[in-house]
C-alpha cells in the first residue's frame, strides 16, 4: 500500500516513515503544505496522513481542496491535543479519522489499516466530484443536494466521465464504453445524451462552481471539469 505523509516535523516524519516501511508500506513524505497538496492531487495513494499545522498551506486547507476536487483518498489528520476545533472542522470537511500527538506509530498504522477496511466499500460505490454525487449501488444521482432523474444510459455516461475528472474523452471512446461497439461513430447520440443531462441539471440550478460540470472540448469530445 502507498501512503502519503505530509508532516513538517522531521523527528515525527522519521519514526513514522520507519514504522510504515517496516510493515511493508510504500511511504512518500512531503514537509510542507504546498508540495503536499500537489502530490496528493496528482499522485495515487491508498491513504494520506496529514498534519494540520504546516508551512505554506495548512492541513485543513489541503483537506478542503482535495475534497472539493473530488479526491476521495482516505485521510487521517495529525493534530495537537488542544486542537479540538480543528479536529471537528476536519471531520466536517471530510477527514476520515484523526490522531492526537504524541502518538505511537503502531497505533497510526492500525488506524490506517482499519480505515481502509472501513471505507473501501463506500469509496468504490460512491463517486463525488464537487456538487455531483453518484451512488453506483442505488443508481441515484444528486446535484446540489437534489436528485437528478437520469436514465440508465445517462447515468453510465456521466459515471464514465466522473471517474477521470479533467481527462478528455472522444465521442468514439464514449460510444464504445457506454453504448458498445455497434454504434456508428458518426452518430450524434453522445451529444444528444449530454444535452439531456445538462438540461436536467440546469433545471435544478447551478452549483457554486457554475453550470454543468460536463465541458465540451472543441473538435475532440467531452470531459468532466476537474475542480481546483
Amino acid at each position: 500500500m502507498n501512503v502519503l505523509l505530509v508532516e513538517d516535523e522531521q523527528k515525527i516524519a522519521g519514526f513514522v516513515a520507519a514504522g510504515f516501511k517496516e510493515q511493508g508500506f510504500l511511504l512518500e513524505h512531503c514537509d510542507n503544505g504546498i508540495d503536499g497538496f500537489d502530490r496528493a492531487s496528482n499522485g495515487v495513494f491508498d491513504a494520506i496522513v496529514l498534519d494540520i499545522m504546516l508551512p505554506g498551506r495548512d492541513g485543513i486547507s489541503i483537506l478542503k481542496g482535495l475534497r472539493k476536487a473530488g479526491n476521495a483518498t482516505p485521510i487521517i489528520l495529525l493534530t495537537a491535543r488542544n486542537e479540538l476545533d480543528d479536529r471537528l472542522e476536519g471531520l466536517a470537511l471530510g477527514a476520515d479519522d484523526y490522531l492526537a500527538k504524541p502518538f505511537f506509530v503502531e497505533e497510526l498504522i492500525a488506524r490506517v489499516l482499519a480505515l481502509l477496511r472501513r471505507v473501501s466499500g463506500e469509496r468504490q460505490n460512491v463517486l463525488l466530484v464537487g456538487d455531483l454525487r453518484l451512488d453506483r449501488i442505488s443508481r441515484e444521482a444528486t446535484w446540489c443536494g437534489h436528485t437528478v432523474d437520469l436514465t440508465g444510459r445517462e447515468f453510465n455516461l456521466i459515471e464514465y466521465l466522473m471517474r477521470s475528472p479533467g481527462r478528455v474523452f472522444t465521442r468514439t471512446q464514449i460510444l464504445e464504453h457506454v453504448w458498445g461497439y455497434d454504434f456508428d461513430p458518426s452518430t450524434n447520440v453522445v451529444d444528444v445524451c449530454i444535452q439531456r443531462i445538462r438540461k436536467k441539471m440546469s433545471a435544478i440550478g447551478a452549483s457554486d462552481e457554475g453550470e454543468s460540470p460536463i465541458e465540451s472540448v472543441r473538435g475532440v469530445g467531452y470531459r468532466f471539469r476537474k475542480l481546483a
